[in-house]
């Protein structure tokens, strides 16, 4: 088993996938179903992390809530926390949502439009903006809800959803590498050798020129600094870094649709409109979370 694929196993029995095997004494085997399974799980994680982008590291933290294990008594108080993480998010995700149906309206047209597409990430850095002091609170009763074994288990989910988030959101998305974006869009739409090419080439100018510089070692700090403010016997949510300053939601949402954009015009009349159904698709994927 190489590497890459140990990688892999790990990050995702830290997120609690599926990841069923059978050992022998010497090797670590799957049946062909368990390995479905697992790269089933793997690429709708991976397919997540590209297209939702609501809250950064907080998204992380919720997320790592539907694996996390406490006890039957905490179980309640911990998904309670876990709706009012995703209200602080509702409005970037309504966000997000819009900048979905503008690219997919867009793609299905032939052209996206660019300005309507900034305005909408422009929102989104002044909604991402607020989401950390909205979850203080819950974010402190989270850790006064869980054990400290529970603790580590969600920031150690929380780690994996940022190295999973990294890989898809800062790959060389005209590598035509089998994980990547570019050879997932070519599974969907059947895309022939020439449009792979063409995609390739054009990915390459548009996103060093567009996306913007990206600072990993900010977020990197920030989460660790996350990890160990979370792990400690107290923890105030006011006083620890959370990833705000690095623009996860925004960068991860630019890359995106400079994307999309860029592809469009190369696709047939009946692949934009696949494409377009299946970001349209994306948008719904957003939870509807009551403010009230």
């Amino acid at each position: 088993m190489n590497l890459l694929r140990l990688n892999q196993l790990a990050l995702m029995g830290a997120l609690g996938l599926t990841a069923c095997t059978s050992m022998s004494t010497a090797t670590r085997t799957q049946t062909a179903e368990e390995q479905l399974a697992d790269d089933q799980a793997e690429a709708g994680l991976r397919d997540h992390h590209r297209h939702q982008h609501r809250g950064g590291v907080m998204q992380f933290v919720a997320m790592s809530l539907d694996t996390l294990g406490p006890n039957d008594a905490a179980r309640p108080q911990v998904e309670k926390l876990q709706r009012d993480l995703y209200v602080c998010m509702a409005p970037t995700g309504e966000i997000q949502r819009a900048l979905h149906l503008t690219v997919a309206d867009g793609v299905a047209a032939g052209a996206v439009d660019l300005a309507k597409v900034d305005g909408l990430i422009g929102q989104l850095d002044g909604a991402a903006a607020g989401v950390r002091a909205c979850s203080v609170e819950a974010l402190n009763q989270l850790h006064s809800a869980l054990s400290e074994a529970e603790r580590d288990e969600l920031v150690e989910k929380v780690e994996a959803h940022w190295e999973i988030w990294r890989q898809v959101n800062q790959e060389d998305t005209g590598d035509r590498a089998p994980g990547g974006r570019l050879a997932a869009l070519a599974r969907e739409l059947s895309l022939t050798p020439d449009q792979v090419q063409q995609a390739a080439a054009a990915l390459h100018t548009a996103l060093p020129a567009r996306s913007g510089a990206f600072d990993r070692a900010q977020v990197d700090a920030d989460v660790q600094a996350f990890a160990v403010a979370f792990r400690s016997a107290s923890f105030d949510a006011r006083t620890t870094s959370m990833g705000e300053r690095s623009r996860l939601s925004s960068q991860g949402a630019t890359r995106m649709a400079i994307f999309y954009e860029t592809v469009a015009p190369l696709l047939t009349a009946a692949q934009r409109t696949e494409l377009a159904g299946h970001l349209r698709n994306r948008a719904a994927q957003h939870p509807v979370v009551s403010t009230n």
